[in-house]
């Protein structure tokens, strides 16, 4: 009767980021004129312009930065680069397409790839030329936490380098090299991931 006096319990803040509206269970819809126009010069094929968001990740970077990466039915990703929590504090937005996943099986094969298999001067894809954007030497260490939903997350240990090639004066494609290790049930689960990826604007897409 008198609940009005009870102090009412904080409300709970989630753990999946939100921003420019992007968000798990959103739809992001792409705009069909640029990808229509863009396509054709880029490695992606038959991008679905209507996707659904089905997990998010985090990579915390440092204190203040950090990427969050909304992963779509359509085997893409929109990965966020953000300085801050708010959206004024977005620096970048691209969108990434899956090119490849190989399995790497064994622990020799694994150290293999982390100490020369990931970084190179640049890197042949299909004939098409991508030449080393970061200057380090060994593959950049990162950890994503992935939200599928706001109790259900995995941790995946990533080794990164990341390669670009100029499309035109104002399109670049960038391709992103990720050796990955995910631990299920006490066992090592590993794979190499290629990815491209280009630069989205914010005009380039809304959410609903």
């Amino acid at each position: 009767m008198f609940d009005f006096f009870k102090k009412k319990p904080a409300e709970k803040k989630s753990l999946i980021p939100e921003v420019l509206g992007l968000r798990l269970g959103g739809v992001i819809e792409l705009d069909a004129l640029k990808m229509k126009i863009i396509e054709p010069d880029l490695t992606i094929a038959g991008a679905a312009t209507t996707q659904l968001i089905q997990a998010v990740g985090v990579v915390q970077l440092d204190n203040a930065t950090r990427l969050i990466r909304y992963y779509t039915d359509d085997d893409a990703m929109v990965q966020v680069l953000m300085d801050g929590d708010s959206d004024a504090d977005v620096q970048q937005c691209m969108l990434s397409y899956y090119y490849s996943t190989t399995p790497i099986d064994t622990e020799t094969q694994w150290n293999e790839r982390l100490a020369k298999g990931v970084v190179k001067s640049h890197w042949d894809l299909d004939g098409v030329d991508f030449i080393k954007l970061w200057e380090n030497e060994l593959p950049v260490a990162m950890t994503e936490t992935t939200w599928t939903s706001e109790t259900e997350y995995s941790r995946t240990d990533q080794f990164v380098m990341l390669y670009s090639r100029d499309v035109n004066a104002d399109l670049c494609e960038v391709l992103i090299v990720s050796a990955e290790e995910q631990i299920v049930n006490n066992s090592a689960d590993r794979c190499l991931v290629l990815s491209t990826a280009f630069e989205l604007q914010p005009n380039d897409f809304k959410v609903n």
